[in-house]
C-alpha cells in the first residue's frame, strides 16, 4: 500500500541514511513532548499491565471523556481501522473521499459495498440507511476542519454507524464529537497518538465508544499489545501539558512558512487551506513523480496522492516540518524545470 514514511526504499535508492532523508511524505510532529531518556528505568522483566491502567488514565486525563464511553488501545491508528471495521463487518460502508487508502483496503478485503461521496463536490449527499460512514476530521490529505453537528444528525437520522477519525484533531482548536458517544452509542471515534506527538515508532492509537461496544471490541483483542517502553514513553508525553499549546502555535507558524514556500515557488495553480500539520497543493503542470524524481538530489521525499480516491497525479502533500527543512524545500523548489 502506498503511503507517507517510507524513507528506507527510498534512501537505499539514492544510496544515502534514512535520518539524511528529508521526509515532506509522513504526517509527524518534528518535535517530541519527552525526552527518550524517560524510558532508562523501564524494568522489562515483568510482563506490561494487559488492562494498560496508567495508560488509560492519562488519556483521560489528557481529553475529556464522558461517562458511559470506553477506550480501547492498539498498535497504532491503522490497528484500529482494521480491528474496528472487521468487528463490525459493515455490508454498506460510505467513505467521504478522499481519504487514505487504508479504509479502502479492508473494505474490499471484508467485501463491503463501499459508497464514494466526494466531499469536494457535495458534502451532504444521500447515504443508505443503515450504512457504516467513516469520515476523517481534519480531512487527509487535504487537512479541512469540518463542522460535525449538522452531518452526524444526518447520519444518525438514518440509523448509521459511525466512525469518526481525529487522527490529526490535536493540531486544531477543535472539539472532539466524543461528547456525542453518550447521546448515540453507534459512534466511534478514532484517534492517533503518534502523529501529534512526534513519534510514529511509538504505535498507540485507541478507539472511544459507548461502554458496551468497548467491550464487544475487547473480546477479539490479544493481552499485551503494546510493550512496557510504548506506554511509559506516552504516559509521559501525555502529561506535558504545555506541549499541546506549544505544537499548535509551533504548527501554525510552519504551515504558514510551507505554504509561502509552495506559493512562491509558482509550481502550483491550488494550495489547499487545510488546519493540520499538512498541506495539498495541485501541480499546474507535469505530475507528482515528475516533482519527485527532480527533488531526489536534495534527498526531499513528498507524497504522491493518486491513490486517494478522487484525486490523481497532479496532486501532492507536504508535511510540516521545521524552518530549516522548509527553507530547504523551498530552495530546492527553485531547481524544478517547469
Amino acid at each position: 500500500m502506498n503511503h507517507g514514511g517510507n524513507i528506507y526504499q527510498f534512501a537505499r535508492r539514492l544510496g544515502c541514511l534514512p535520518e539524511q532523508v528529508l521526509d515532506f511524505s509522513a504526517n509527524i510532529n518534528p518535535v517530541q513532548a519527552v525526552d527518550l531518556s524517560c524510558l532508562q528505568n523501564v524494568q522489562l522483566t515483568p510482563y506490561a499491565d494487559p488492562d494498560y491502567g496508567l495508560l488509560k488514565q492519562a488519556i483521560r486525563q489528557r481529553y475529556p471523556i464522558p461517562s458511559g464511553v470506553d477506550i480501547e488501545l492498539y498498535n497504532g491508528a491503522s490497528a484500529a481501522i482494521f480491528a474496528l471495521l472487521r468487528s463490525l463487518q459493515p455490508k454498506d460502508l460510505a467513505l467521504y473521499a478522499p481519504l487514505y487508502g487504508e479504509y479502502a483496503h479492508i473494505a474490499g478485503e471484508l467485501g463491503c459495498t463501499v459508497h464514494n461521496v466526494n466531499r469536494f463536490d457535495r458534502l451532504v449527499s444521500d447515504i443508505p440507511e443503515h450504512s457504516t460512514v467513516i469520515f476523517v476530521n481534519p480531512s487527509t490529505p487535504d487537512g479541512q476542519l469540518y463542522e460535525m453537528q449538522e452531518l452526524l444528525a444526518k447520519w444518525q437520522a438514518a440509523d448509521c454507524t459511525i466512525i469518526i477519525d481525529e487522527s490529526f484533531l490535536d493540531f486544531c482548536q477543535a472539539d472532539s464529537v466524543t461528547e456525542h458517544i453518550a447521546h448515540y452509542d453507534k459512534l466511534y471515534v478514532i484517534k492517533s497518538l503518534s502523529k501529534f506527538y512526534g513519534c510514529a515508532g511509538i504505535r498507540i492509537g485507541f478507539i472511544l465508544a459507548a461502554t458496551a461496544a468497548i467491550k464487544e471490541l475487547h473480546r477479539f483483542e490479544p493481552a499485551w499489545k503494546l510493550s512496557s517502553l510504548d506506554m511509559t514513553y506516552m504516559q509521559q508525553a501525555l502529561a506535558n501539558t504545555a506541549f499541546i499549546e506549544q505544537t499548535r502555535q509551533q504548527t501554525a507558524h510552519l504551515r504558514g512558512l510551507l505554504y509561502q514556500a509552495l506559493h512562491d515557488s509558482g509550481l502550483f495553480d491550488k494550495i489547499y487551506p487545510g488546519q493540520a500539520n499538512f498541506l495539498l497543493a495541485r501541480l499546474a503542470s507535469g505530475d507528482g513523480y515528475q516533482l519527485q524524481g527532480q527533488l531526489e538530489a536534495s534527498r526531499i521525499l513528498i507524497r504522491v496522492c493518486d491513490n486517494f480516491e478522487g484525486l490523481d497525479k497532479s496532486h501532492v502533500r507536504f508535511a510540516v516540518k521545521d524552518e530549516r527543512a522548509i527553507a530547504q524545500l523551498a530552495h530546492s523548489f527553485k531547481n524544478v524545470k517547469k
